[in-house]
């Protein structure tokens, strides 16, 4: 059973560390941000995490990751166009705010135009959580039927894991963590 998430709880005399940036959850209610804020300063999120999240994954080749991704395609896209390509990329990192990429590469052969579709993952996902893994390929798996960050965009992501949102949620608080530790981003 997972420990719940921050909440919205907060108040007066909540010691907020100057240092602590929380850039990864600029979006949320600075009452959830002040929540966080506590959690970071009693040393305490760390730990929350690892609790929430105790096991790793076995997906660390990029031919393991291509199987992975396949698999859930099939699960869940049959449908969608095929993949051509699926990759970890050192290149992408969250300080340009990529985890994963999506491309379509449209080569002419033979008179025709060919589109080939690509899913890069950040190789920090080598070493996270299972459910981070799926969350970040779930994430790209909705655009290759979705482009935009949108309500469909966001109800196939949930399709295929149900606590998208959570687990969105968690990855944030999990780089902010990395951050706070002083671990270099990927």
């Amino acid at each position: 059973m997972h420990e719940p998430a921050p909440s919205a709880a907060g108040g007066p005399g909540v010691r907020v560390s100057a240092s602590t940036s929380l850039k990864y959850l600029a979006g949320y209610p600075e009452p959830l941000q002040r929540q966080v804020r506590q959690l970071i300063d009693a040393g305490r999120l760390g730990e929350m995490l690892a609790h929430r999240y105790p096991l790793g994954h076995e997906v660390r080749t990029d031919r393991a990751l291509y199987d992975y991704v396949l698999e859930l395609k099939h699960r869940y896209m049959r449908s969608s166009d095929p993949l051509s390509k699926v990759a970890y990329d050192n290149r992408l990192h969250v300080i340009h705010h990529a985890l994963g990429t999506h491309t379509t590469v449209a080569r002419v052969q033979g008179g025709r135009l060919k589109a080939k579709r690509e899913i890069r993952v950040a190789s920090l996902f080598k070493d996270t959580p299972a459910e981070f893994l799926k969350m970040i390929v779930v994430h790209e798996l909705a655009h290759l039927k979705e482009k935009a960050h949108d309500k469909a965009f966001y109800q196939l992501c949930t399709h295929m894991a149900p606590d998208y949102h959570q687990l969105e949620f968690d990855l944030r608080l999990y780089l902010t963590q990395r951050e706070e530790q002083g671990a270099s981003a990927p």
